[in-house]
């Protein structure tokens, strides 16, 4: 009885206690079987907000002759979007923990919606950087409707509804491409954001429609949300590794992105329309990307360390083809489908590993590593525009390389800490 008494007191005076008795008390009350529809919603809406930041690459030859901004300057607009989104994830992540899920969703897709125009209407660069930054800013929407849908679901399908939403995200990257560069190759780069724009209201209305309403159980502030997040990088060494490691693999691949539009414009291809063509690579990365589950299956069979090694090294090998053969139409294809398969991989297998450690801040864990992730994108989209600049191709994929080289070598100096902290585990 005492310590029943001791218990509840605890509760009163320890937000943190308090939060994760709720939890368990929620975690009682199953939710119910979740309608197919409201999961295909879901996975449309993160696949739309995710696809924000990615239409710009396609475009950024005709941005950089809109503005006469040079190479190393217009990378620097996809760099703001992608640091938007880490912003982004860090302000408004947390809250879906504290406020109404379905009305902060509502809210954050009204933000994209002015920004996107602001973006289609801009007048100089200055106003299209901030608005840029902007629309990275509320693309983090995406990592609020993922936790959402999980939290709705009942656990009897959860795993295939986070799977279906997380699905829609990788359609996002990989269709905003395509969609941006044809369709900025008939109307011009303003039109694509407009139309974006619109998409985000007819969005907003199906949610509106379609999601419920949904209350968090946690009591906690903001700043006790992230004095809780801090802990937990300062306690789990393989998220920091995995973040690391994320950031690192993101930075390639933005790299990649940001500058093949203007590979493509250059000998030996000479495009006309080297945005639309760039987006259609967005399709050749499908069919690298589509193997992503198989290497899910072996890092569940392996361990997801093993998958990551795998991917890291076909990563490096991707580049250096890139690198070798890049100049041949073969060559590129190739390297694509051979990058996309790898760093996806690597992103499944961080996952893996991180959402292993705390099944209770899943949320909170999910976002140290994107903010992470999209930081290092960010660096990236700036770091490959520079090396465009200075080396051109060969520089871009000399980066990349270095880049993985340094992943190669954290992955390496976190390998024996764990496999001892495995053995002792073990004992």
């Amino acid at each position: 009885m005492v310590s029943g008494n001791v218990a509840r007191r605890l509760e009163v005076t320890n937000p943190f206690i308090r939060h994760s008795s709720i939890l368990n008390h929620s975690s009682s009350e199953e939710p119910a079987f979740l309608k197919q529809s409201t999961i295909w919603v879901m996975a449309i809406t993160v696949g739309v907000n995710v696809a924000n930041i990615y239409y710009a690459q396609p475009l950024l030859a005709s941005i950089g002759r809109a503005f006469n901004l040079s190479v190393a300057r217009v990378g620097a607009i996809a760099m703001l979007s992608q640091a938007g989104t880490a912003v982004g994830m860090f302000l408004f992540v947390p809250l879906g923990d504290k406020f109404e899920r379905r009305a902060l969703i509502l809210t954050l897709l009204t933000g994209s919606f002015f920004s996107l125009l602001l973006v289609a209407t801009a007048r100089n660069a200055i106003w299209l950087g901030t608005a840029s930054f902007l629309v990275g800013v509320f693309a983090a929407n995406v990592h609020v409707v993922v936790p959402f849908a999980a939290h709705l679901a009942s656990p009897q399908q959860r795993g295939r509804v986070i799977g279906t939403v997380v699905g829609g995200i990788l359609m996002g990257v990989l269709l905003a491409r395509t969609f941006s560069g044809s369709v900025g190759a008939l109307l011009g780069w303003r039109a694509v954001y407009a139309i974006a724009a619109g998409a985000m209201l007819v969005l907003a209305a199906l949610v509106r429609k379609k999601l419920p309403v949904s209350r968090p159980d946690s009591p906690l502030s903001w700043v006790n949300l992230m004095r809780s997040t801090l802990q937990l990088v300062r306690q789990h060494a393989v998220l920091r590794e995995s973040a690391l490691l994320g950031a690192l693999f993101f930075a390639a691949f933005s790299a990649f992105w940001t500058t093949l539009v203007f590979f493509l414009g250059e000998p030996p291809y000479h495009f006309q329309n080297a945005g639309a063509t760039a987006g259609l690579f967005g399709l050749v990365g499908a069919v690298g990307a589509a193997g992503a589950p198989t290497i899910g299956h072996l890092a569940d069979k392996h361990g997801p360390r093993f998958t990551i090694q795998i991917a890291l090294w076909l990563a490096l090998a991707s580049f250096i083809l890139l690198g070798v053969a890049g100049h041949h139409l073969a060559g590129l294809i190739v390297g694509v489908i051979l990058m996309d398969l790898s760093v996806q991989s690597g992103h499944v297998s961080n996952q893996t590993r991180i959402y292993r450690i705390d099944p209770g801040a899943r949320s909170r864990l999910n976002m140290v590593y994107m903010f992470c992730y999209f930081i290092g994108g960010g660096l990236g989209s700036y770091l490959g525009a520079l090396c465009w600049h200075w080396a051109r191709w060969n520089g871009v994929c000399g980066l990349a390389c270095l880049l993985l080289l340094s992943a190669l070598i954290v992955e390496a100096m976190h390998r024996q800490p764990a496999k001892k902290a495995l053995v002792l585990q073990r004992e």
